[in-house]
């Protein structure tokens, strides 16, 4: 059965570049990013995971940690880090599952056999302190992912964590959100002195930058 919004995501102890991972305890308080890769020392996963060193101050300034998959072996890990410092122009910074047996993949539903039957898909789940999987994407193994995406997924989930909002099409942060439709206009009164713009009944727009 695939995994669904709101499930605990699969715990698992598993090998990694940064050694045995615990992965709950891993997590501990913080958010977590988990995304698979179909093979090691190949073009597309190469320009990501290099993509992702880079974004190491936006993953610690959202309280995150990103973990990387794919099946291949940690000896295999260890040689493609120095194919991605040479392509991207840094090291990875983050710990990537050597999942050769398959064990983190199979409980993940990373193994699509319509689009290969061996290799991973490109997933990515969101998983909060809780363990809680949040939001998850899923592309094929011919797309790379856009990670500039990831965070405002990232930042919708942990703002609507802290407000009574919802984000609307093409949200970034900064931009106006959504009342939640749950909130009163009494209610929002309160939460919302600075006033909101009402489109319709059910569509009320606040700028929380102004409170």
């Amino acid at each position: 059965m695939s995994l669904q919004l709101g499930d605990t995501a699969p715990d698992f102890t598993q090998q990694s570049t940064e050694g045995e991972i615990h992965f709950h305890d891993w997590i501990g308080d913080s958010w977590a990013i988990l995304f698979s890769h179909p093979a090691d020392f190949t073009p597309v996963c190469s320009t990501e995971l290099g993509q992702v060193a880079h974004l190491k101050p936006e993953w610690d300034k959202r309280n995150t940690k990103p973990i990387g998959l794919s099946v291949d072996g940690l000896s295999d890990h260890e040689k493609w880090d120095a194919d991605i410092k040479d392509i991207s122009g840094t090291n990875l910074n983050f710990p990537l599952l050597a999942d050769a047996d398959r064990k983190v993949s199979e409980l993940y539903d990373l193994i699509h056999p319509n689009a290969d039957a061996t290799a991973t898909v490109r997933s990515v789940f969101f998983i909060d302190p809780n363990k809680k999987i949040r939001a998850s994407i899923t592309y094929p193994p011919s797309a790379g992912r856009n990670f500039k995406e990831i965070l405002r997924v990232l930042d919708s989930l942990q703002l609507t964590d802290k407000e009574k909002v919802t984000t609307p099409v093409d949200w970034t942060p900064g931009e106006r959100v959504i009342i939640a439709p749950s909130v009163s206009n009494e209610d929002a009164e309160k939460l919302f002195p600075q006033g909101w713009e009402e489109k319709k009944s059910y569509l009320r727009l606040v700028a929380l930058d102004k409170k």
